[in-house]
C-alpha cells in the first residue's frame, strides 16, 4: 500500500479552533497530557536521583541514557505492536511494567546497590515508557482521513503539546525533588504515566483499527524499511543529543553557579521558546514544501546550538537557551509532517516511534557525552556537544535530502504472466 497524499481539506477549514473542533478529539488529548507530561522528568529525575547517592555525573548521564537508550530501541517494537494489535493492548501492561521498574530503581539508588544494578533497572524502566505522544498523532491521522490539510495544523499542535512537558516536566521534576528528596521526581514521574496510560487506553473509540498479524507467508515490512524515515530518524538523533546534553549541562551550571534548584527553569525557558515558535508555525499557511522547511529549521537548530558553550552565567544561558528553542518545534513538526508522507496508514504508529527513539537515543548519546566532559572539564564543555550532534545532523539531511520526497503512488496494471505493480504514471509512459 503507497502512502497516501496529502489533498486539499474538503471543508476549507484550517487552524487550532478547527482542529480541536474535530469530533471526540478532546476524549484522547486531555488522558494524552498527563500520560507524556513525565517524559522530560524521567532524565531529569534519574540525573538528580543518581547524583544525589553516588556524586558523580558521569554515571547519573550514563544510567539516563541508558533508559534512553531502551526507550530508543524498544519503542518503534511496541509502535509496531500498537499498528497491528492495538494501542490499548500494548498501553496497559507498558505503564505497569514502568512503575515497577522505576520503583526498582529508586530503592537500588538509595539502598547502596552496586552501580551495574542502576543500569539493570533503568533499561526496562526506559523500555516500558509508553509511546503516548506518536499514538496521539496516529490517532490524528485516523481522525482526519477526510480532512489532511489540518494534519500539518495537528503535528503543529503536538509538538506545542511536547513542548509544553518540556516546559512543565523538568520544572516539576526539580521542584519536588528538591522540596521533598531526590526520588519524589521519579515517583511523580510513575505515578502520571500509570494515570495518563491507563486513562488514554481506555479512550478505545478514537484509535485507529489495528492491522492485525502479517498474512501467512508475508512478511509486514517495517517503517525503517523507507530510506526517507532512516534520514529523519538520523536528524532526530542529532536533535535528541540537543536534549539530553542540555539537560545534564544545564543541571551542572546551575549547581557549579551555587542555584542547583533554578536547573528546571533554565531548561524550560529553553523549552518554552520551542512551544511559542511551535504555536506560530501551526498559524502560517506555508508555501515552501516541507522539504524546505526541515533543512532551514534545522540550520536555524545549529547556528542556536552554537552559542551555548560561551555563556558566562545562568542570565546569558536562558537567553541563548531560549534562542536555541525557537528551532525545535518547528523543526519536530517538519519532520512528522515528513514522516507521514512516507509510509503506509498501517505502519504510522511505527513511523513516528521511530523518530521518538531515535530521539531518545540521541538523548543518550547527548547525556553520557557531556556527563563525560563535564566530569572532567567543567559544565561550559558540556554545551559544545548539542553543536556536534546537531552539524551532524544537518549534513546528514542536506547530502541526502533526495530521500524525503514522498514515493509515488502504487497502481497495478496486467501485464503477460500476470499483474504487476509499478509507479503511477509508468503505464502512461509505457
Amino acid at each position: 500500500m503507497a502512502a497516501r497524499r496529502p489533498v486539499d481539506d474538503p471543508t476549507g477549514s484550517t487552524g487550532y479552533g478547527a482542529l480541536l473542533r474535530t469530533p471526540r478529539a478532546w476524549t484522547f488529548l486531555l488522558p494524552a497530557l498527563v500520560a507524556r507530561l513525565p517524559y522530560a522528568m524521567l532524565g531529569l529525575g534519574i540525573v538528580l536521583l543518581v547524583r544525589d547517592t553516588t556524586g558523580s555525573y558521569g554515571l547519573a548521564g550514563a544510567v539516563a541514557a541508558t533508559a534512553a537508550v531502551a526507550q530508543a530501541l524498544i519503542g518503534p517494537q511496541t509502535g509496531r505492536l500498537a499498528d497491528r494489535h492495538g494501542q490499548a493492548a500494548v498501553l496497559v501492561p507498558a505503564v505497569l511494567v514502568h512503575a515497577a521498574a522505576v520503583g526498582a530503581l529508586i530503592a537500588l539508588a538509595h539502598g547502596g546497590a552496586p552501580d551495574w544494578t542502576l543500569f539493570l533497572a533503568a533499561a526496562p524502566a526506559g523500555a516500558s515508557v509508553p509511546q503516548v505522544g506518536a499514538m496521539v498523532r496516529a490517532r490524528w491521522v485516523h481522525r482526519l482521513n477526510e480532512r489532511p490539510a489540518l494534519l500539518n495544523t495537528a503535528f503543529a499542535f503536538e509538538s506545542v503539546t511536547d513542548e509544553f512537558t518540556f516546559v512543565v516536566g523538568p520544572v516539576l521534576a526539580t521542584g519536588v525533588a528538591t522540596a521533598v528528596n531526590p526520588s519524589a521526581g521519579l515517583i511523580a514521574e510513575a505515578a502520571l504515566t500509570v494515570l495518563g496510560g491507563l486513562l488514554f487506553a481506555a479512550r478505545r473509540g478514537t484509535a485507529p483499527s489495528p492491522t492485525g498479524p502479517a498474512e501467512p507467508g508475508r512478511r509486514q515490512a517495517s517503517a525503517l524499511a523507507s530510506p526517507g524515515v532512516r534520514l529523519l530518524a538520523g536528524g532526530f538523533l542529532g536533535l535528541g543529543t540537543v536534549f539530553g546534553a542540555l539537560q545534564v549541562s544545564i543541571t551542572a551550571f546551575a549547581e557549579d553557579a551555587g542555584t542547583p534548584g533554578l536547573s528546571g527553569a533554565v531548561y524550560g525557558i529553553f523549552a518554552a521558546g520551542s512551544m511559542v515558535a511551535g504555536v506560530l508555525y501551526g498559524l502560517i499557511p506555508w508555501r515552501s514544501s516541507a522539504r524546505q522547511r526541515m533543512l532551514a529549521c534545522y540550520a536555524l537548530l545549529v547556528l542556536g546550538c552554537s552559542a551555548l558553550w560561551a555563556m558566562p552565567n545562568l542570565v546569558s544561558l536562558s537567553i541563548a537557551g531560549l534562542f536555541c528553542g525557537l528551532a525545535i518545534a518547528p523543526t519536530l513538526i517538519t519532520g512528522y509532517t515528513l514522516v507521514e508522507t512516507l509510509v503506509a496508514d498501517g505502519a504510522k504508529t511505527e513511523a513516528f516511534t521511530w523518530l521518538t527513539g531515535a530521539i531518545g537515543l540521541g538523548l543518550a548519546v547527548g547525556s553520557t557525552a557531556a556527563g563525560q566532559l563535564i566530569d572532567h572539564s567543567g559544565p561550559s564543555l558540556g554545551f559544545t556537544v548539542p553543536l556536534i550532534g546537531s552539524g551532524l545532523g544537518l549534513v546528514a539531511l542536506v547530502t541526502m535530502r533526495h530521500l524525503l520526497l514522498a514515493p509515488a503512488p502504487v497502481t497495478r496494471t496486467v501485464a503477460t504472466g500476470g499483474a504487476v505493480e509499478q509507479p503511477a504514471g509508468a503505464a502512461r509512459h509505457g
